[in-house]
């Protein structure tokens, strides 16, 4: 493990110096620069946000990419927005985080079996990131999914855009991805067969607008993590 968690140190600290989509340099960069009127003494991030957690996860969380004023401003996957409130108290809920919510880098949480982790590392404008940018992070991200694969055993997709990004990611690592490709739900189990056997669960994202709008529940949320948790070994 210490080898991984070495391996993984100097993977986040190649992905937090990339400059390789200006789109998303420019736009990160001008976020960090003008920021928000409630964050206005904060120094922002602004830099690619790479993934957390165990360095010998049995499960990992797959979103889309940081939000503008969350992980863009705070460094971390999910934290310092409300969509990130949603997800770390239905992870401290199912067992898999330490405390409920997540501030920043600094906070003390901790994940119990699982890091989380993007297709794509930057936060794009209007959360919308093009298929030339999701396709251009996308080795960051079978870096990662190779160094965890001696562990992993269960992945939770949060929304379509991470189930399209992965798909490929995993079918070019060697997975046994079924043509036509599965296609995403909530609630959607697929098992591939391959470098190890490892099941895939698609949730809907935890956005505002599924959370506000009663698409995704707590309950639901709850759900599929405590499942991906079960096909982990991690309950």
């Amino acid at each position: 493990m210490a080898t991984t968690a070495s391996s993984l140190a100097r993977l986040d600290q190649r992905i937090s110096e990339c400059r390789a989509c200006p789109r998303l340099v420019e736009w990160r960069e001008r976020v960090a620069a003008t920021k928000r009127a409630a964050f206005a003494n904060e120094t922002y991030w602004g830099r690619p946000v790479p993934g957390f957690g165990r360095p010998d996860a049995a499960l990992a969380l797959v979103g889309l990419a940081p939000a503008a004023h969350g992980g863009n401003r705070t460094g971390r996957m999910f934290t310092g927005d409300r969509s990130g409130d949603v997800l770390f108290k239905a992870l401290y809920d199912v067992g898999l985080a330490s405390q409920p919510t997540s501030v920043r880098r600094d906070d003390g949480l901790a994940l119990r079996g699982t890091r989380i982790t993007a297709p794509v590392h930057c936060a794009p404008p209007e959360n919308k990131p093009t298929p030339a940018e999701r396709d251009t992070c996308g080795h960051w991200l079978a870096e990662e999914l190779e160094l965890l694969r001696p562990t992993l055993r269960a992945i939770v997709v949060l929304g379509g855009f991470g189930w399209q990004a992965l798909l490929p990611v995993l079918g070019r690592a060697g997975w046994d991805v079924p043509r036509p490709r599965p296609r995403f739900g909530h609630g959607v189990e697929v098992t591939l067969e391959g470098p190890s056997r490892l099941h895939l669960l698609g949730c809907y994202h935890v956005s505002q607008q599924n959370t506000f709008t009663g698409r995704l529940t707590p309950e639901m949320l709850r759900e599929v993590l405590a499942r991906g948790a079960s096909l982990a070994d991690l309950d």
